[in-house]
């Protein structure tokens, strides 16, 4: 396995991506992730640069604790939420052993350029997916020696 690989090989383009942008709505954005089945999706900006992840938890946690009706979480900012847990992009200079340093404990993780950017995400199941062909090449390779 090529571990110094870039991480452009698994990268789904932000094109391809559910986001939010930082001018949502809490109900705008449950009922983005609701009609799309997601627990989490990334901010961006208006300018699209990358903000943050909003997972279904963080809005769950701040209605409830703050007492959100419906009614309220129409007007109310996504950005006033704070995520439990920062999710941190990495650069799409960054190689496979970044990507495995952090992708075991997140269904994806954002990526972003040079500038803060958002570009796209890469998700847990394609690494893995690419792990298990790998392991299974290897296991071929060792039954034919």
């Amino acid at each position: 396995m090529c571990t110094y690989m870039n991480i452009i090989f698994f990268l789904t383009p932000k094109k391809d991506v559910e986001y939010v942008e930082s001018d949502f709505t809490i109900r705008q954005v449950v009922e983005k992730m609701e009609y799309h089945h997601y627990t989490a999706v990334p901010i961006i900006d208006t300018q699209g640069k990358y903000v943050d992840v909003i997972s279904a938890d963080d809005i769950l946690f701040t209605l409830k604790n703050y007492h959100f009706n419906w009614e309220k979480a129409m007007k109310v900012n996504i950005l006033t939420i704070k995520p439990y847990r920062s999710i941190e992009a990495l650069t799409i200079d960054k190689d496979l052993n970044d990507l495995l340093k952090i992708i075991s404990n997140q269904n994806f993780v954002p990526v972003v350029d040079d500038n803060n950017y958002f570009i796209g995400i890469i998700t847990r199941q394609s690494v893995l997916k690419y792990l298990k062909q790998q392991l299974n090449d290897y296991q071929k390779y060792q039954s034919s020696n």
